[in-house]
């Protein structure tokens, strides 16, 4: 008889202990339901990183992909080959998915996209406008809003990089 009181004792603590540690997990987080019912989906709370601006760069660098592709597949001419613009979309896209704020080599990385986007397409819109092509042809639209995107990737890059560096715990 004693053997089951201690086995059922056992069986409480560990029961409470493992309550107390989901408890401790979860705290924070918020949980959805309907009607205000638990349903066990928790969603964890976004914590703020000052001067981190990887997320808008993630965004630009897939708009960017975005417009590159649609821009060669309906004739644009941009300064780049259409196997150039596949290569170039799949690595925005790849940089986009593994930028995160617990590395600065990406950071440098996703710099370096946006120095040659800016340099490429910037140098093609400035060409294009001199040789007097339309402001409202699709080519230099195209190319236009290319460079805007590589600049303002551009900008947010540099003060992630000027954020991260300023950071002690990694710098």
């Amino acid at each position: 008889m004693r053997g089951r009181v201690n086995s059922c004792k056992k069986r409480i603590v560990l029961s409470l202990h493992l309550l107390d540690m989901k408890l401790a997990y979860t705290g924070g987080m918020t949980f959805e339901g309907n009607g205000g019912e638990d349903t066990g989906a928790s969603v964890p709370p976004h914590f703020e990183i000052p001067h981190y601006h990887g997320d808008e760069t993630r965004v630009l660098f897939v708009i960017g992909a975005i417009v590159l592709i649609v821009a060669q597949s309906i004739g644009a001419e941009l300064p780049i080959s259409t196997l150039g613009s596949v290569i170039g979309a799949v690595v925005l896209v790849i940089a986009a998915g593994i930028t995160n704020p617990g590395q600065n080599q990406i950071h440098w990385a996703n710099a370096i996209i946006a120095i040659i986007g800016a340099l490429l397409f910037g140098t093609a819109a400035v060409d294009h406008y001199r040789a007097g092509v339309s402001f409202f042809d699709s080519s230099f639209v195209y190319i236009e809003a290319l460079t805007i995107l590589s600049l303002v990737a551009l900008y947010f890059t540099t003060r992630t990089i000027r954020g991260l560096s300023q950071r002690p715990d990694l710098s």
